[in-house]
């Protein structure tokens, strides 16, 4: 039986490659001998070698183009499609009781004493912030109903606070 390893025998085949290679001596002149021939461009290299390009033409092209470009700019700017106004969506039937229970609870706000005690007021306020965000997230959904009963539970609950802060204010019962 051998034991005979093609890879092992390729690479020792490898190793004994030289490491570099030098380009033969007319290497150079065989690769131009097989190149298409052109016209001779030693009459115009200057005795210090560096060659004169031909020098391009110094159109702006960039100029046509911006002009386009801000034409376009403005013509989208100024066209009667873009001043069209827009048609708000109808509101929902729980948008308008929103409106709707939003009007009675600042009538009946309204309606109380104005004397609150100051550390009743983070409280109101923090009230008054979570009614707008529920106002604001019955803008992105109007199918949701149960916002409204959150919105109609936190109206509830601020002027019931409200009520108590009135009343610990008239009769000086602050904490």
């Amino acid at each position: 039986m051998s034991t005979h390893d093609p890879d092992h025998d390729l690479l020792a085949r490898l190793r004994a490659l030289p490491t570099e290679r030098s380009t033969p001596a007319d290497g150079w002149e065989r690769l131009s001998a097989r190149l298409p021939p052109r016209e001779p461009v030693a009459a115009q290299v200057p005795k210090d070698n560096v060659v004169a390009l031909p020098l391009r033409s110094r159109r702006r092209w960039w100029l046509p183009v911006g002009a386009a470009l801000a034409a376009s700019l403005a013509l989208y700017a100024v066209a009667p499609w873009r001043h069209a106004p827009e048609a708000l969506p109808a509101p929902s039937g729980l948008q308008l009781q929103a409106d709707a229970m939003t009007e009675q609870y600042r009538q009946a706000v309204a309606s109380l004493p104005d004397g609150t005690a100051p550390e009743w007021q983070p409280a109101l306020h923090e009230l008054d912030r979570s009614a707008e965000q529920i106002r604001a997230a019955m803008a992105q959904d109007p199918r949701a109903p149960h916002l409204l009963g959150q919105l109609k539970r936190t109206y509830a609950l601020r002027l019931e606070l409200t009520r108590q802060a009135a009343y610990a204010a008239e009769s000086g019962l602050t904490t």
